[in-house]
């Protein structure tokens, strides 16, 4: 933990050990006088003596916050051991220039060599090498995922080095399933962020959110790898939605958010075969276009031309569609689609699996779209009607389907329609947040309105049954969906 203040570095430090915690790094670059930090350490181990404090200072050249020269950091360091610090953390930069004074500093406690790139991950061997030229206690290798693999590389360096005591990460949000994962791959422990204050890297959450959320501790290297493949991808409740699943049935697995950018999905299934992943979950912007990279297609996901759900079968990767009838499914309890007209908003993934799967339904559906082009193909292939925005001014229907990112977090002030909703009941597909603008605004015109939560249940429950062959937890899914949306709702 970091902070600009002495004061405040001692009220997180306590409410976090009041809250449980025993292991904190205390950053002393953070403070305007490091050595301020040096007499919190003092006082905070005089109140929590059952608590492990590792302290950093960093240098300015390193990307800390520290102007001072290497003798200056070491003699801080120094100092923190004195004051009850059980272990230092040394940047390499400075290590290398401060051999000799790292022995005494050695014998006083648990060194720490720390290496740290901010612009990617680079050949981990060459930078273990480096590492290794210095004897310590632990080593902390830090890179920049900037794609998916990377998390696989950085990974594995506690394979190639099962001996060797190392703390391994990647930074940003592309790299956060390291900071879950590390721990159960040998990584002596992982970083988490106090849990009322943003952390000291990218990437970093809530030590509450990685002991509980993804369990961080309780998993093993055995375990099997869920996640959900996404740009933006930090939006989604799925991996509280399906941890908590795991969690009800005792199964020992970990859902994970990836982020995956357009043209990194060739990427990410090399990170996938190498994890191994054993599933995962599809979503904007990748529903169409993960199908080239799939063996076997369910014949509806064939037929709609987009795949929100993946798994590993018998060495083969295999793709199905389980928003269909997450669209039909909640309609269904509302009118009878075989004598309702549908109107679908959208052209994308998840249009499509609303389009095919209400026509298969027998239901009379038109497609308006901000693509018309789009909505045109669409509507040709399903055996629908295709409307420009302007068509649709006039037209009554039973059912309008919402089906863009529009009004999604963060930007849920967007709306398809800006005045009168030319439909009886409107469904959002979109399920973050939990009331959009489109569904408030149907509301407030007296409609009747079906939220995304309920279509993300139904797929999400059917995507955990394919993945585990077990029965879905509906009610503790529910639940755990409406916790993670209930601060943006």
């Amino acid at each position: 933990m970091g902070f600009p203040d002495p004061q405040k570095l001692m009220e997180h430090a306590r409410r976090e050990a009041n809250a449980g915690e025993s292991f904190f790094e205390f950053r002393l670059d953070y403070l305007p006088a490091p050595e301020q930090g040096v007499a919190v350490i003092r006082k905070f181990l005089a109140a929590h003596p059952e608590c492990c404090i590792l302290a950093t200072c960093r240098r300015h050249q390193n990307h800390g916050k520290f102007n001072g020269s290497v003798e200056d950091q070491i003699r801080i360091l120094d100092a923190a051991f004195d004051a009850g610090a059980r272990a230092v953390d040394v940047e390499i930069e400075s290590a290398e220039n401060a051999i000799p004074r790292l022995e005494a500093l050695r014998g006083k406690g648990q060194l720490m060599l720390s290496y740290h790139n901010y612009d990617g991950t680079p050949s981990p061997e060459s930078i273990v090498r480096r590492m290794l030229r210095i004897p310590a206690d632990g080593y902390k290798i830090v890179t920049t995922a900037r794609k998916p693999s990377d998390n696989a590389r950085i990974l594995a360096i506690t394979k190639s080095h099962p001996r060797t005591p190392l703390v391994v990460l990647a930074m940003g949000e592309a790299g956060f399933p390291t900071r879950v994962l590390a721990p159960a791959w040998g990584g002596l422990f992982t970083y988490a962020a106090p849990n009322a204050s943003e952390g000291t890297a990218s990437g970093q959450v809530s030590a509450r959110v990685l002991r509980h959320l993804y369990r961080a501790e309780k998993f093993t290297r055995a375990a099997k790898i869920y996640g959900v493949i996404a740009d933006p991808v930090r939006h989604s409740i799925s991996p509280a939605v399906h941890n908590r699943a795991f969690q009800s049935h005792r199964l020992d697995a970990v859902y994970l958010p990836f982020l995956v950018q357009s043209p990194q999905l060739k990427d990410f299934f090399a990170l996938a075969d190498s994890l191994p992943i054993a599933g995962f979950s599809v979503t904007i912007p990748h529903k169409q276009r993960i199908l080239r990279y799939l063996d076997v297609v369910d014949p509806l996901a064939r037929r709609i031309g987009a795949v929100n759900t993946v798994w590993k079968k018998a060495g083969k990767w295999r793709g199905a569609n389980t928003d269909a009838d997450a669209v039909t499914v909640p309609l269904s309890r509302k009118l009878r689609l075989s004598k309702s007209s549908v109107l679908v908003v959208g052209n994308g993934g998840a249009a499509r699996s609303a389009a095919y799967a209400l026509v298969g339904s027998g239901a009379r559906v038109s497609i308006v779209g901000r693509n018309p082009d789009r909505v045109r193909s669409l509507a040709r292939a399903c055996g629908a009607e295709s409307l420009l925005r302007e068509q649709v001014n006039g037209r009554k229907f039973d059912a309008l389907v919402h089906a863009t990112p529009l009004g999604m977090f963060p930007h849920p002030e967007t709306c398809f329609f800006s005045d009168a909703l030319p439909a009886s009941l409107v469904f959002d597909m979109v399920y973050n947040p939990l009331e959009t603008t489109l569904l408030r605004n149907a509301a407030s015109q007296g409609l009747t309105v079906i939220s995304g939560l309920q279509m993300f249940l139904e797929q999400a429950t059917r995507q955990f049954e394919i993945w585990t062959g077990a029965p879905a937890p509906r009610a503790v899914m529910e639940k755990a969906a409406i916790e993670a949306l209930a601060p943006a709702s």
